[in-house]
Formats: C-alpha cells, structure tokens, sequence
C-alpha cells in the first residue's frame, strides 16, 4: 500500500481525486488533503479518506493548513508515503528536499521546482533515488512526468536515452498547448480570413485554454521552464535567469495593471501581429512559439518563428 498526501486540490488536485475515485486504485490510500487553509489528515491507522465527502470534509475542517505538520505525518507513515504537489507555488516546492530527506516521495506537475533555482534542482536530484547516482540507500523518489507533454512520456523517454548512452544534440516543438491553438488558428496558411490576434487570444480565454491573465502564456516563460526542464535532463545546467526568451507580449501592455485591461488593448496591437503573418506567408510559412535546447549549438531559448 502506499499512503497518499495531496497538496493543492484545485482544477488538478480534485480531478485526480476524481480518476482515483473512478479507477478504485486499491493500493493507493489518500490519507491527507490540504490547500492553503484548511487541512484533513487521517487518524493513527492511516485510513483512507473519503473519495466522494472530501470536499465537504476539507470545508468543514477546523485544523489550519501546516505543511510540516501535513509532511510529518506522511513520513511517520508504516508504509511507503507520497505527497503529490498539484499546486503552482514556488514556496511548496522549496519543500520537496525537506520532504524528501524525511523519505516522503514527491509526485507532481508542479515545474516550479525543476525549472527554478539549479540548486534547489540540484539538490532535489541528489536525494531522489530515481534521478541521481544510486547509492543503495535512498529510497524516496521524485517524479514530474507532466511538468512537460502533460500525459505524454517525453521525460522518461528523455531519460531513458540519456541513461543508455544516446548523446542529445537538439530538442525542439511547440512546447505549449495554449501558444499552439492561438498561433494554429491566427496562422495558417490554409485559411484566408481568420480572425485577428486579439480575438484569438478572447477565444481561447474564454475556452479556459489560457491562464486567467493571458500574458502568462504569451510571455514564453511557461514554454522556457519547460525547454529549462528538458535542458537538465539532457545536461546543460540551464537557468531561467540567463535562457533567451522572446516575451510577445506588446511592450506598452507589459506593465498594465489587470487582465481586463491588458485584453481590452490588445486589439490597439492587431496590425503587429497581422503584419508579422502577412510576411510569413509570403514565404510560405507560418508563425509558431518554439522552444530550443541546444545542446550542442548552446543557442537554447524561447523565440516566435516563421
């Protein structure tokens, strides 16, 4: 069996509640629920909670969110304990050594802690037994599949090549799903009178495709934590702090104040963007965010391509 803690239960959170409930996975027990004020933690036993009361549970709860105190109870754990991070917070990243010192696995989606500082993901190699040298007595594990694909294998396959010796040269795609829709539908060049940048971006909005503040995606930083991720993998100690990343966001709205003002002058921007697909098609080709390890070359980053 294995004892499960699950921090952050949010869009991600409850939906794999949700598909644990749906699967009945009898060796996986959730026996601890927090967000960031409430949490719910089984008894003595470990017991599972419930799949289908969780919420009503956690709302109703009268004992104050503490990670230390959510962390040591997983590792006083009889049986093998995993917290799955399903939130995007940097500070609960800062976490995971911690967590992984006290023999308490980590599983998330969370890029914060792989993508951050290179100390931090240095040092939360060094301690998982499934990322860094074995040394026979380190037992927790660390695991992040969809920091990057989402539910596609591209890490694992990443790492298995490294393992078995393959030497790679260059990873490159379209590493956001969001940057992928806006820049399929606004370029193409099957299509005649698609619509304007601006409303592309409204649409997608409005479909939940993009964050709640559409710069977060169009900034590239999501697609750099991502080429940054793959780039460790891969070797190269890249950091976010020095990795090129083309920010396609229009300066003037860089610095406005809210969402609702950034997609109210966003429109003020459409003949930028209209004029940068007109001289791609003229080539023949399309506009796509891509994101570049460069392994070899050294020219790793996040640039908008025709």
């Amino acid at each position: 069996m294995v004892n499960i803690g699950i921090v952050g239960v949010g869009l991600v959170g409850s939906e794999l509640l949700a598909q644990l409930h749906a699967t009945s996975a009898k060796r996986l027990k959730i026996v601890g629920l927090t967000n960031s004020r409430n949490m719910v933690i089984s008894d003595t036993e470990y017991k599972p909670l419930s799949l289908t009361q969780w919420k009503q549970e956690l709302e109703g709860s009268n004992v104050a969110a503490d990670l230390g105190v959510f962390a040591k109870y997983l590792a006083d754990s009889p049986e093998h304990a995993v917290i799955v991070d399903c939130t995007a917070s940097d500070a609960v990243s800062q976490l995971y050594p911690a967590w992984l010192k006290a023999g308490v696995s980590v599983v998330t989606p969370n890029k914060k802690g792989f993508s951050g500082s290179l100390d931090l993901y240095k040092e939360i190699v060094s301690l998982a037994a499934n990322l860094g040298p074995s040394t026979g007595a380190k037992t927790p594990m660390a695991y992040h599949e969809s920091t990057v694909g989402a539910g596609l294998p591209v890490l694992s396959t990443l790492t298995d090549f490294v393992k078995t010796g393959d030497e790679i040269e260059k990873i490159e795609g379209i590493f956001s799903g969001t940057l992928s829709y806006l820049f399929n539908n606004f370029s193409s060049l099957s299509s005649t009178g698609s619509q304007s940048f601006s409303e592309n971006v409204k649409v997608a909005k409005e479909l939940g495709y993009t964050e709640p503040d559409p710069r977060d995606d169009l900034n590239g930083m999501d697609v750099a934590r991502k080429v940054t991720i793959c780039g460790r993998l891969a070797g190269l100690d890249l950091d976010l702090s020095t990795l090129p990343v083309e920010n396609i966001v229009p300066g003037p709205l860089q610095a406005v104040a809210s969402a609702d003002e950034f997609m109210a002058k966003l429109p003020e921007f459409d003949d930028h963007f209209s004029k940068l697909n007109e001289e791609a098609k003229k080539e023949g080709q399309v506009l796509r965010c891509v994101g570049l390890v460069d392994v070899k070359g050294g020219n790793s980053g996040v640039k908008l391509l025709k």
